[in-house]
């Protein structure tokens, strides 16, 4: 029970990664809000942790305000806040709209500046951690996500300016880029024709040292999670974690 009674807000947490992520805080003791565009399923473990859940627009200041009300409420304060909360659509540079560009922009980077005053409000008296989803695109870029790869370049350039300044209230705040099997990557992988998915499956074997290919979200993800949310990362501030297998080698 590394994270019993912690009092954690997670953004994105009804499926995909961020799913998993609210199973393993709650198997891990911890008190649970999940804020999604839709409700999810509450979760009861019996070590004593439990995950409920809201609607939030993360990308609308009003929105983010009043889930971040509510989850106050039902947690009785906040300890940590996981923001996996995002998007990730494609296209070419040269073909992305103002308005594509404005959305990814008001998803990814607003949403990260919202949820995370949102929560240093609550953390700046006590301290606490934030945990920020970036993304290796925000490193090294990536073809046909331009404004993906920007937006999330701009997360980490936030995430290392506060850790500096929250720092000294006792607020870590650290960065993952992660590269996790998702269903979103699976209707990826169903939109290749074989020939594409050959080619693919050889480009990833090349790329991802331990195993060849993504990673598993419960196996491989939550557990750097839980470290993370827990108290043994006290003095890990700034950091971009890269849980990808190999793929982003930062020096």
């Amino acid at each position: 029970m590394q994270l019993a009674a912690k009092r954690i807000i997670v953004t994105g947490g009804g499926r995909g990664i961020g799913a998993a992520v609210v199973k393993a805080f709650v198997e891990q003791g911890a008190r649970v809000v999940s804020l999604d565009l839709g409700e999810s399923a509450p979760l009861q473990a019996p070590g004593g942790g439990w995950a409920r859940s809201t609607v939030c627009d993360i990308a609308d200041s009003g929105s983010v305000d009043t889930a971040f009300a509510w989850a106050d409420q039902q947690l009785g304060g906040l300890d940590v806040l996981v923001h996996a909360a995002g998007i990730a659509p494609n296209a070419q540079a040269a073909d992305i709209s103002l308005e594509e560009w404005e959305q990814v922009f008001a998803v990814n980077t607003r949403g990260t500046f919202l949820t995370n005053r949102a929560a240093y409000e609550r953390l700046k008296d006590s301290g606490g951690r934030i945990i920020n989803f970036a993304s290796a695109a925000g490193v090294l870029g990536q073809p046909g996500k331009a404004h993906y790869a920007a937006s999330k370049g701009a997360v980490l350039a936030w995430t290392r300016t506060v850790a500096r300044e929250w720092g000294p209230l006792g607020i870590t705040v650290n960065a993952i880029a992660p590269a996790m099997w998702t269903p979103m990557y699976d209707a990826t992988r169903a939109s290749m024709s074989p020939e594409q998915l050959r080619q693919h499956d050889a480009f990833m074997a090349g790329q991802v040292p331990l195993g060849g290919r993504l990673g598993d979200a419960a196996r491989d993800l939550a557990p750097v999670l839980v470290f993370l949310a827990g108290d043994g990362s006290r003095f890990v501030t700034g950091q971009t974690l890269a849980i990808d297998g190999g793929m982003l080698m930062l020096s």
